[in-house]
């Protein structure tokens, strides 16, 4: 899909200020309403726009720990791989997950209560039998950036 300045536009107030107003949007971008509201819709119906939602701010509903883990699997088969990655729709804790090239095979985010929760997790996982070999765990003790929106300004020539 060929994007132009406008799309961008469109793409940028959104991804900081997904409750704005169509009506506001389009004043934003320089557009009439019509025109702007054809232009979101064309993106949301081509997958640039994923969804809309809230940034929560965990530490004041009550107690939690976000722990990364590096993930090594057993093998490297592709059925092991697909067996992992659909297990993890299983396990609610898991906020995030990313396939990586290099030493480990992902990295998980994980938000639990409390470290024995995130232990049982762990423990869930490994007797699950989903391919999980070894795992490195890394407990965030304070954040320090994010999560931000993707720079758009850098990523797409205007």
């Amino acid at each position: 899909m060929k994007l132009d300045a406008r799309d961008i536009a469109i793409l940028r107030v959104l991804s900081t200020e997904g409750r704005i107003s169509k009506a506001a949007l389009a004043e934003r971008v320089g557009l009439s309403p019509t025109p702007c509201w054809n232009r979101l819709k064309r993106l949301e119906d081509a997958g640039l726009i994923e969804g809309y939602g809230a940034r929560i701010a965990l530490r004041k509903l009550g107690p939690h720990v976000t722990v990364f883990v590096a993930v090594e699997l057993a093998d490297h088969t592709a059925a092991t791989f697909r067996i992992f990655e659909a297990a993890l729709d299983r396990y609610d804790e898991v906020v995030a997950c990313w396939a990586l090239g290099g030493g480990f095979d992902y990295l998980m985010q994980v938000v639990t209560r409390d470290i024995d929760a995130y232990q049982r997790l762990i423990d869930a996982m490994l007797e699950a039998r989903i391919g999980l070999a070894r795992y490195f765990t890394y407990i965030v003790t304070k954040p320090v950036k994010g999560p931000a929106p993707p720079p758009l300004d850098l990523l797409f020539d205007e």
